[in-house]
């Protein structure tokens, strides 16, 4: 973890002279990512017909989801109000795809309202539901920060209001403001920790139960 907030505080400007990201939009070309097989949020918002949400509303929801959160509420006194400026806030009609599995987007999604079935398709063509996402639920945040494939699909069960955070508005967050991309960067890393470890427990509990339970 310090390793990540040392590489962002050095993103940080020195001067007026303006560094690019070295974690973000920037890792894409690093990793070898052509970036026309990229699908930012505004194609994919204009796929599912996304209509934009005053951005009012969409802090507030915000303000309250993540002061319950017991990672997000960590985030400085005002944190949350300076994230305006950077994210997105759209409404989704329910049966809708805007995460689609294995392919390379650049942007998370934070639930507001409503509800996202987060699937997965195995390699022998059955769709598995790993969960159902509820208001206040981080996604795609994994491909945000390591540019790699979506690990999932995820799609509207409910009309869905969402705030949507890109990977360049990452980096002017990181110019313009790095304690607070610092920050946000820290506490999403602890809570992709936190959910790997409880499907690596899954996994485990899994693999020791006996042969006639896990074909079932």
């Amino acid at each position: 973890m310090k390793g990540v907030l040392d590489l962002l505080r050095r993103s940080a400007p020195q001067g007026d002279d303006k560094t690019d990201s070295v974690l973000f939009t920037s890792a894409f070309a690093d990793q070898g990512v052509d970036p026309s097989m990229l699908i930012p949020w505004e194609a994919r918002a204009n796929e599912v017909g996304a209509k934009r949400v005053p951005a009012a509303r969409g802090l507030k929801l915000l303000q309250g989801l993540w002061a319950k959160d017991r990672y997000m509420s960590r985030l400085e006194a005002g944190a949350v109000q300076r994230l305006e400026q950077f994210f997105d806030f759209a409404m989704v009609a329910a049966d809708r795809d805007i995460i689609r599995q294995d392919e390379y987007g650049n942007f998370m999604i934070v639930l507001l309202t409503g509800t996202i079935a987060v699937d997965r398709t195995q390699p022998w063509g059955e769709r598995l539901r790993l969960t159902e996402a509820r208001p206040g639920d981080i996604l795609g945040e994994m491909s945000l920060l390591d540019s790699g494939q979506r690990f999932s699909l995820c799609a509207t069960l409910t009309e869905c209001e969402i705030a949507v955070l890109g990977a360049q508005a990452m980096d002017e967050m990181m110019n313009s403001d790095p304690q607070l991309a610092a920050g946000l960067v820290a506490l999403l890393a602890r809570k992709l920790s936190m959910r790997l470890r409880v499907v690596g427990a899954r996994l485990s509990d899994r693999q020791n139960e006996p042969p006639e339970r896990q074909a079932k």
